[in-house]
């Protein structure tokens, strides 16, 4: 991680430290001890039990026994996110009609770096083995999302990405090389649109289009995803890209009605 703050005499190592404790619990590591917490920050124990003790008294972090626990307090960060810049009202009626309209489940996600998070999603009753939710992570590279609005990100930013990340298989229909990656980016910002089959879990299919700022700028995403079993691929394509990039058009209008939101979300990538 770049040390920031011996070049900006503005910024709060020990802010940043606390966040990081935050950010090491999730699904995987939901009560962990200090020695563990430490690790997953990357900190040292004494710095790590310090945020800790801080985190503790200020209700973000619980203590049992000797493990550490996230609160519900921590909520309070997205709740207020979400209603701050109006998400429900400038992006969910679009994707709840897509729902309506297509009996699929429909998100809106950002990049976040070498993963796209979720922003917003509408789900239908059909379970499938890897849900998604607000504040969802899922690898760049394997979601239909990420490759949308990477594509329409300036080469240099394309090229960024391939250097730095992991680009881990999750089944046989991965990409998993740089020229691969790079090639089918190409493809998506030659039609506008991406489609995967399979590629983050088995039996998912799922279709994507960016939205743009004011200058052509993808900023973000939505899709349409279901399962195989309803649909195949080009199906999909055929019967669902004109009611995503009508709704895609939707989002980018009302999100200029909203400037502080699409400057929330331009400034993340």
């Amino acid at each position: 991680m770049t040390n920031k703050a011996d070049k900006d005499p503005e910024y709060l190592s020990t802010l940043e430290r606390g966040l990081r404790v935050l950010r090491a619990f999730d699904e995987h590591n939901p009560e962990m001890r200090l020695s563990e917490v430490a690790a997953k920050a990357d900190l040292s124990p004494a710095v790590a039990r310090r945020c800790l003790n801080t985190l503790v008294s200020l209700g973000y972090v619980g203590q049992y026994g000797r493990n550490f626990l996230l609160k519900p307090e921590v909520l309070a960060f997205g709740s207020a996110f979400m209603s701050s810049m109006n998400i429900e009202q400038v992006v969910s009626p679009s994707l709840q009609k897509l729902r309506d309209d297509m009996g699929d489940s429909a998100s809106m996600a950002v990049i976040a770096g070498n993963d796209i998070l979720y922003l917003a999603h509408v789900s239908t009753r059909r379970q499938i083995r890897l849900g998604a939710s607000v504040g969802t992570r899922f690898p760049l590279h394997a979601t239909s999302m990420g490759k949308a609005i990477l594509a329409f990100r300036p080469d240099a930013d394309i090229e960024d990405f391939l250097a730095r990340a992991d680009l881990k298989a999750f089944t046989p229909n991965t990409i998993t090389r740089p020229e691969a990656l790079r090639e089918r980016l190409m493809q998506v910002r030659s039609q506008g649109y991406d489609s995967t089959c399979e590629e983050l879990d088995m039996g998912i299919v799922s279709l994507a289009v960016p939205i743009f700022d004011a200058s052509h700028v993808s900023i973000a995403a939505i899709n349409c995803s279901t399962t195989t079993g309803r649909t195949n691929q080009q199906e999909m394509i055929a019967t669902r890209l004109n009611g995503l990039r009508a709704a895609a058009n939707e989002i980018q209008q009302a999100l200029r009605r909203w400037p502080a939101l699409l400057h929330a979300v331009g400034d993340y990538l």
